[in-house]
């Protein structure tokens, strides 16, 4: 019994030993496929090969144009990026990306359109008096206030509505004159020409001095026909409004030009912004203007740009333009806070792109343009009119094309890696090697001057040169005076940077 059970484990340990040398030697094939570089099993610190694509290249993480065939991490510790095929560079500034990566990236296209581009100009403002309308109540003539009909100030008023009665001597006397001179007219009816010209002559100067001392026509009327001279005189309202300022008081002096009243006629209105010098090229005079008050949220006030001041604040770069509104009910009153919108656009349909489309760099504005799926292509661009949520695109872009809207900026420095590795790509070597001495380092300029020893790779003699470092922290542990051996490219014409430093083993 002992015997069989020892067979039997035997048989068992016999078959575990040769189903474990096969699957053994299906693992090593698989791994000599991937050194083969068709399907490695691992590409990059988590990253995994896309079916059926092969590797290419590891390129550096930081954007320098830096390649190496076999996985590499750069002086911060960060590893390089794999690089498959399908995703190379295509000599011109266009990137291509996988599908997958597109959707991960969350890149997002939209066709550039023709548009009726409009950017409303908004304003902050204020609703002032129209100063047209403004009139002040000041006698020509010395006097006492006897009677006050208008006491209050704010206080509605009517065209022809007595505000006050006047007593002045002066006004009895010309009245008296008058009355005499007319008199005397009619006394001297037979006289000779020369005598009725006389008086008639001093009649018109008492008439036209009462005129001009703003009686009305009905106390002259009353004068002409015969009536007595009053001792007081009426004013009324010259036009209708409020009693902006009342400065008449019953028994006081006044002097002649003194003001007493200030009605103003508030069933129309202005409205005074600031408008930005930047806008100002776009406003006309008769745009429609929309206006709201914080009192009345519900309520939109429509008026026209009636003129625009010849002057700029120096301080706040704003030009003051001037809104007219009707003010029915006399809700706007002045002083109130007004937000001001004045329509401005263009009729005619131009090109035109989402604003979050455009790359601006501050010197140019690029748009990226998806050529086919996962190919992207950069396009410096001329733009134009800005609105709201587009902007004018007058060169770079043609109607129809897509471009990216969404996760352009990741693909813009991907394209400009490409764009770097394009312009590497006839150089014999990529990075080149050098030992030599390092003399100092300016951290503001964020430069290092190095003495190196003969580079082989581009026939330089040994000499001091200025180099750039990748990061700060590559020459953090040195000191000017060490011995080091480092790598460097040239990252553009006449910049050299240090990708790699170590000190140099005597």
């Amino acid at each position: 019994m002992k015997t069989a059970t020892f067979a039997v484990v035997a048989l068992a340990v016999t078959i575990a030993a040769g189903v474990g040398y096969w699957v053994g030697g299906q693992q090593h094939g698989a791994a000599i496929v991937g050194a083969g570089g068709t399907t490695p099993a691992k590409v990059g610190a988590g990253e995994t090969a896309p079916a059926g694509k092969k590797l290419l290249y590891y390129r550096n993480p930081m954007g320098l144009p830096d390649t190496s065939p076999t996985p590499k991490k750069d002086s911060m510790g960060m590893d390089y990026i794999a690089v498959h095929e399908g995703e190379e560079d295509t000599g011109s500034g266009e990137v291509k990306i996988s599908t997958a990566r597109v959707q991960k990236l969350g890149v997002r296209v939209e066709a550039a359109s023709l548009r009726e581009l409009s950017r409303p100009i908004r304003a902050a403002g204020r609703v002032e008096i129209d100063e047209r309308r403004v009139h002040t109540i000041a006698p020509k003539f010395e006097g006492w206030i006897e009677q006050l009909h208008v006491s209050a100030t704010g206080q509605p008023v009517g065209r022809g509505q007595p505000l006050f009665e006047a007593y002045s001597p002066e006004l009895v006397s010309a009245q008296r004159e008058y009355q005499v001179a007319a008199q005397g007219l009619l006394a001297l009816k037979d006289a000779s020409p020369e005598a009725k010209e006389s008086m008639r002559r001093l009649a018109e100067a008492a008439l036209v001095r009462l005129r001009n001392w703003d009686i009305s026509a009905e106390q002259i009327e009353r004068l002409q026909s015969g009536g007595e001279a009053r001792r007081s005189l009426t004013f009324r309202a010259p036009a209708g409004g409020i009693v902006l300022e009342k400065k008449a008081v019953a028994g006081m002096r006044f002097m002649p030009g003194e003001m007493l009243y200030q009605i103003a006629d508030i069933g129309s209105v202005w409205v005074l912004a600031d408008v930005f010098e930047r806008d100002i090229g776009a406003l006309k005079l008769g745009q429609p203007v929309q206006v709201t008050i914080n009192a009345y949220p519900d309520k939109v006030f429509t008026g026209k740009l009636a003129y625009i001041y010849p002057t700029l604040n120096a301080q706040t770069r704003t030009v003051p333009i001037r809104v007219e509104l009707a003010n029915p009910g006399g809700l706007l009153k002045p002083a109130m806070y007004a937000s001001v919108e004045v329509g401005a656009g263009n009729t005619a349909k131009v090109v035109a792109v989402p604003i979050g489309a455009v790359i601006d760099s501050g010197t140019r504005q690029t748009v990226l343009v998806q050529k086919e799926a996962g190919r992207f292509e950069p396009r410096e661009v001329k733009l134009g009119l800005r609105g709201d949520d587009y902007v004018e695109v007058r060169e770079g872009v043609k109607a129809g094309e897509q471009v990216v809207v969404a996760a352009n900026f990741l693909i813009d420095s991907e394209s400009n890696l490409k764009a770097a590795l394009g312009g590497m790509k006839e150089k014999p070597s990529v990075s080149h090697q050098a030992v030599g001495t390092l003399d100092a380092i300016d951290a503001k300029a964020g430069t290092v001057m190095v003495t190196h020893e003969p580079v082989a790779s581009l026939n330089w003699p040994k000499m001091t040169m200025e180099f750039v470092p990748a990061n700060a922290a590559l020459f953090a542990a040195v000191k000017p005076g060490s011995a080091i051996s480092f790598e460097f490219v040239e990252r553009k014409p006449g910049e050299w940077v240090i990708t790699k430093l170590d000190k140099k083993v005597k």
